[in-house]
């Protein structure tokens, strides 16, 4: 059994997309998120593996999220912004094994 609190969500769009990521995500239950500008590095045999055009120009949007949420984050998250869509996005997540405040 997963014992992890938190899970943390990564999802890689072309640029303009992390919006249509965050919004789709708060529909779920998410709270927020980072937003990174990022760059892709894919090669053309990537792009006719996948069949689709590759933008070197992304963002990647960090979403942290109770573990009991993730699942229905992430498929909300693919249905508006996944693969097929003009976001093209590609989404997973890593558990979180501690998470700390920092108070002043």
């Amino acid at each position: 059994m997963d014992s992890n609190k938190y899970e943390l969500i990564l999802c890689i769009v072309n640029a303009g997309f992390s919006q249509n990521v965050m919004e789709a995500a708060r529909s779920a239950g998410a709270k927020g998120g980072t937003v990174l500008r990022a760059r892709g590095s894919a090669n053309p045999e990537a792009e006719d593996f996948f069949n689709i055009k590759i933008q070197p120009e992304k963002e990647m949007v960090m979403i942290l999220v109770p573990a009991s949420i993730k699942d229905e984050v992430m498929k909300t998250i693919y249905k508006e912004s996944g693969i097929a869509a003009e976001a093209q996005g590609i989404a997973f997540s890593l558990p979180v094994n501690r998470t700390t405040t920092i108070k002043e």
